[in-house]
């Protein structure tokens, strides 16, 4: 058995390293950590636990270091009648907003796009957009006051979270309210430029640039990227990264019979996510691609994704965005001197900050390792990522559980950085 296991992961470790790995790259940073032998033992043992007591049904695993797979690894099952496969399809959910995010950042290298452009001058009807006071007193029933936006919603606010767009699934004022009687999550019937309007005549939760806020940012980017290139969001991602990068199974839906069956998928109990909101189903497909959480993905795709950024925007000879443009995304743009506020819905959580479309670190905590500079997101269906370039590695789990997602993240994050010399 245990000669088996060897060879197994041999096999997959090499299928990986042909598949993701560049062709050529720089030399190892010299302040790069080394991984001990304890590594492979100790995510072996946490997944299998993981999968025999009941926890998640299935997962794939990696670790790349100085691009090189060094753990790649798959767990449990892909369905109730399947196991689990490297090339498993696996719904992202908000890990697409790092590929929206760095599509849109290609269009602002291309002068097709500034950071300070406002959001109207793409889309008209923004320009009418007026922020929600609640002034009920406490009834829910009572009219909101509207307010004039002080400044524009601007490029940067989508990439950053601070537009004053939010989402309808948390939080209790009159902008979310609106969004949650609208339900944008079931807008089946619509494409990107209906959903923007529709977005647009929405009361905004708080003024343009004032408070890190979660939601439909990105959707918004999504069409703001079809309004410039004159095509849909599906095929500028196909043809800008997907298609260069070899990302063959990333897209909104799976419209290839072929593919279906590699769909992960996850517990009966866990399809819920929230009280209102089900897991989408990647075969139905709607004319809504959304920007925000619409992508579906394997591991090895993602991994392109990730090497890329990790390379300082090059992979096997082709550039994708300048060095200077991964910076800029990778750096707080809501720290102190930003003006941003946060709340309770501070979703990068404690020691982190927030770039052009990634959390980023920018301080050590005990409770959750990571160097200063490490960038990450993750998806509500269950995957998560984070690129630390102090140590030239990417770390990337998928699985479809969103209930075990936060705390698998947390307890994988200490197996990998106990497991650093």
């Amino acid at each position: 058995m245990k000669r088996w296991k060897t060879d197994r992961r041999a096999l997959l470790l090499g299928l990986l390293a042909s598949a993701v790995a560049p062709a050529a790259r720089a030399a190892e940073p010299k302040a790069a950590r080394a991984f001990s032998p304890s590594l492979w033992a100790a995510l072996d043992g946490y997944f299998g636990n993981e999968i025999s007591t009941g926890q998640i049904p299935g997962a794939v695993v990696l670790v790349q270091q100085h691009g090189r797979p060094l753990y790649f690894e798959t767990f449990g099952r892909r369905d109730a009648g399947s196991p689990m496969t490297p090339d498993a399809i696996f719904r992202l959910y908000s890990m697409t907003k790092p590929v929206t995010s760095v599509a849109a950042m290609m269009l602002v290298e291309d002068g097709a796009l500034r950071l300070d452009d406002p959001v109207a001058k793409f889309i008209p009807a923004f320009a009418g957009a007026r922020v929600g006071i609640d002034r009920s007193g406490g009834d829910e029933h009572a009219t909101s006051e509207f307010v004039p936006l002080k400044r524009p919603i601007s490029i940067e606010d989508l990439l950053r979270h601070t537009s004053g767009i939010t989402y309808g699934f948390y939080g209790d004022d009159p902008a979310r309210r609106r969004y949650a009687q609208l339900d944008l999550f079931d807008s089946r019937d619509i494409d990107n430029a209906e959903l923007a309007d529709r977005i647009a005549h929405l009361p905004l939760a708080e003024q343009p640039g004032t408070l890190w806020d979660y939601g439909h940012s990105t959707d918004v980017l999504g069409r703001v990227i079809e309004v410039i290139s004159g095509q849909k969001l599906s095929h500028f991602l196909q043809t800008r990264l997907f298609d260069p990068l070899g990302m063959v199974d990333t897209s909104f839906y799976v419209t290839d019979p072929r593919k279906r069956p590699r769909i992960a998928e996850p517990f009966s109990r866990d399809r819920m996510i929230g009280p209102v909101i089900g897991m989408h189903d990647p075969l139905q497909v709607r004319r809504w691609e959304a920007g925000g959480s619409g992508l579906v993905s394997t591991i090895t795709d993602y991994a392109r994704f990730a090497q890329m950024l990790l390379s300082g925007g090059t992979l096997d000879g082709r550039r994708y965005l300048q060095a200077s443009t991964i910076a800029l995304m990778t750096s707080d743009h809501v720290g102190p001197m930003s003006g941003v506020s946060r709340d309770y819905y501070y979703f990068p959580g404690d020691g982190s900050g927030f770039g052009l479309g990634f959390a980023v670190r920018t301080k050590e905590l005990a409770s959750e390792p990571g160097p200063i500079g490490e960038y990450r997101w993750d998806g509500v269906g269950g995957t998560f990522f984070w690129i630390d370039p102090q140590d030239d590695m990417f770390v990337i789990v998928m699985m479809q559980s969103p209930p075990q997602r936060v705390r698998i993240e947390g307890e994988v994050r200490k197996i990998v950085y106990g497991a650093m010399e």
